[in-house]
C-alpha cells in the first residue's frame, strides 16, 4: 500500500508531560497534537499501549487487546512528588492504582459501558477474569495459580467468577475508561489531519490473558510452560543474542482455524490506529527458536514461519491494510520477498547508514526507495545526540579506529561539522525521497543518552523517558515546520 509523503513523530504516551508521574491520554496528549499540527507533523507513532507487566515493557503485556490503565487520565492526579523527566514506575504504579480503584469503584455502569462490554466480548471477559485471578493469586504467573484456575476448568472458573465479581467488574470498567479516552484522542487527531500509528509486537507475553485463554495457539507443555521461546541470534545489539521469553505460536494449530486469533488481533489494532508497524516482521518468514529454559540465545535454530498464508488470510478478512514491516537485523531475500508481496514498506535507520556492515548501504539516503519509512533512530536506538557522542556509535563492540572512520565518513556524507547532528539527520531524512519520515521526540528536543527509551538486552532502566513542555522551545517547532514545508511533507 502506498503511503503519502509525510512526516511524523515517535513518542510513547507514557513519555508525555502529565500529572501523576506518567504521561496519559488526557489534556497533555491533546496539547501534543496541537504541537504536531503547528510543526506540520501528520503521523504520531506510539509503542504498544497494552497493560504492561514485568519490566514495564510495552512489548511484554498482559493482553494484546486491552489498554494500559496507567494511561488513563485522572483529574485528581498530583505530580508534585514525581520526577519531571522520568517515569518512576516503582512509585507511580501503586499510586495510580490506588487512585484508579477509588475512581472506578465509584463508577455506576451506564448504557455506554454496557455497549462497550457487548462490543468486546471476544477478549474482555477473559482479560478481566485473568487480571482478577492474577490479583487473587498475589500477582504470580498463571502457571502457578491453583490448578482449576490455571487449567481453565469450567466449574472452577464459574466459582471464581462469582467470588471475584467485583474485581472483574473493576477491570472491565478500567478498559471502558481507557478506550473512551483513546478514541477521544483519535477523534481529536483526525480533526487536525493527524494519523495514529500503532506498534504490533509479533509475540505476546507468556504471562498474559492471550496465552492463558488460548493455550492451543502456543507451543506449551501440559502444565502451560514454554516448550520453546522467541529471540534473536547474536547481532549488533547483543553478542549472545536475545532471549525474549515469549512463547512461540503453534502455527499449525492457528492455520487450522484460518488464523482466526490473528485476524481478531489485527481487527482490534485497526480500531485504534490508522496504520500499524509490525515489529520483528522477519519472524513471519522464519523465526529464531530457542529452548524454553535457555537464558542466552546462541543455541537456537531458524524455523519457518507461516509466511504468505497468514497475510492472505488477514487480507481476505480485513482487506489491504496500511502496514509497515520492521525489517531490521538479519534479513534474507525470502523476508524481503514476503514484504514486497504484500506491499508493506520497510524501514531504514539513519544511525546505521555510515558503518561498514553489509546492511549499511541500504540505510544511506541516496539508496532509499520511495516506499520506505525512515527513522533517525528507533526506540531501541540511542538518541541521535547520544549516538553521535558515543564512543561506539551504534555498535558498542567496535574498535575506536572503526568508530573514528565511521564518524569521518558520516561528516563527509552529511556535509556537516558535527554540531547539531540531530537537526542534520532530521533534515537529511525529510529531504529524502522516502514517503514517510518518523522522528523520535528526543531528537526534536536535542536530548542525549540519558533519555534513551530502551537498551535491548538490558532488563532495567528502560521505558522511563518523559519530556516537559519547557524543553520544547517555540523556535524548534518553527524550525521543524520550515523543514517539513521545504521538503513537501
Amino acid at each position: 500500500m502506498t503511503f503519502p509523503r509525510a512526516a511524523g513523530v515517535l513518542l510513547h504516551p507514557t513519555s508525555l508531560p502529565a500529572a501523576g508521574g506518567i504521561g496519559d491520554l488526557g489534556p497533555d496528549a491533546h496539547r501534543f497534537l496541537d504541537f504536531m499540527a503547528e510543526a506540520g507533523l501528520t503521523i504520531w507513532q506510539m509503542l504498544p499501549v497494552g497493560p504492561t507487566g514485568y519490566g514495564d515493557s510495552p512489548y511484554q503485556c498482559f493482553s494484546a487487546f486491552a489498554g494500559n490503565p496507567l494511561l488513563i487520565h485522572l483529574t485528581d492526579d498530583d505530580d508534585a512528588v514525581f520526577p519531571a523527566h522520568a517515569v518512576d514506575f516503582e512509585r507511580v504504579i501503586p499510586t495510580k492504582r490506588a487512585r484508579l480503584t477509588a475512581r472506578l469503584t465509584a463508577f455506576t455502569p451506564d448504557e455506554r459501558y454496557h455497549a462497550f462490554v457487548q462490543a468486546n466480548t471476544e477478549w474482555l471477559p477473559d482479560y478481566a477474569l485473568f487480571m482478577a485471578l492474577k490479583e487473587a493469586h498475589d500477582g504470580v504467573e498463571w502457571t502457578r495459580w491453583e490448578p482449576g484456575a490455571a487449567s481453565r476448568d469450567p466449574a472452577a472458573l464459574d466459582a471464581w467468577r462469582t467470588r471475584l465479581a467485583d474485581t472483574i467488574l473493576r477491570y472491565q470498567v478500567e478498559q471502558y475508561f481507557f478506550f473512551t479516552q483513546f478514541h477521544a484522542l483519535k477523534t481529536a487527531a483526525r480533526e487536525r489531519d493527524i494519523e495514529l500509528m500503532g506498534d504490533l509486537p509479533i509475540y505476546v507475553a507468556h504471562d498474559s490473558a492471550d496465552v492463558w485463554a488460548n493455550r492451543g495457539c502456543f507451543m506449551l507443555d501440559a502444565a502451560g510452560h514454554k516448550l520453546v521461546q522467541a529471540g534473536v541470534p547474536p547481532d549488533y545489539f547483543s553478542a549472545t543474542g536475545q532471549c525474549w521469553g515469549n512463547p512461540i505460536y503453534n502455527w499449525d494449530a492457528l492455520k487450522a482455524t484460518g488464523y482466526d486469533w490473528w485476524i481478531r488481533r489485527m481487527r482490534a489494532a485497526f480500531q485504534l490506529y490508522d496504520s500499524v508497524r509490525l515489529d520483528h516482521f522477519r519472524g513471519f518468514e522464519a523465526y529464531w527458536e530457542v529452548p524454553g529454559d535457555a537464558v542466552t540465545a546462541e543455541k537456537g535454530q531458524w524455523v519457518k514461519g507461516p509466511g504468505a498464508a497468514l497475510f492472505q488470510a488477514i487480507e481476505a478478512a480485513l482487506g489491504k491494510l496500511p502496514i509497515v514491516a520492521e525489517n531490521l537485523g538479519l534479513i534474507t531475500p525470502e523476508v524481503e520477498s514476503l514484504r514486497e508481496q504484500f506491499d508493506f514498506p520497510g524501514m531504514s535507520i539513519l544511525q546505521f547508514a555510515f558503518g561498514g556492515d553489509g546492511q549499511a548501504h541500504e540505510f544511506k539516503p541516496h539508496n532509499f526507495p520511495r516506499e520506505r519509512v525512515v527513522y533517525t533512530g528507533t526506540h531501541d536506538n540511542d538518541t541521535t545526540i547520544g549516538w553521535w557522542t558515543s564512543t561506539g556509535l551504534a555498535d558498542s563492540t567496535r574498535s575506536s579506529d572503526e568508530v573514528s572512520k565511521e564518524k569521518t565518513y558520516a561528516l563527509q556524507y552529511l556535509g556537516t561539522d558535527g554540531s547539531e547532528m540531530n537537526w542534520t539527520l532530521m533534515r537529511v531524512a525529510l529531504a529524502s525521497v522516502a514517503n514517510t519520515v518518523l522522528i523520535p521526540m528526543q531528537d526534536i528536543l536535542g536530548l542525549g543518552s540519558e533519555t534513551r527509551m530502551n537498551k535491548p538486552g538490558s532488563q532495567s532502566g528502560n521505558w522511563a523517558f518523559r519530556f516537559s513542555w519547557d524543553q520544547l522551545a517555540p523556535e524548534s517547532t518553527t524550525r521543524l515546520r520550515l523543514l517539513v514545508d521545504i521538503y513537501d511533507r
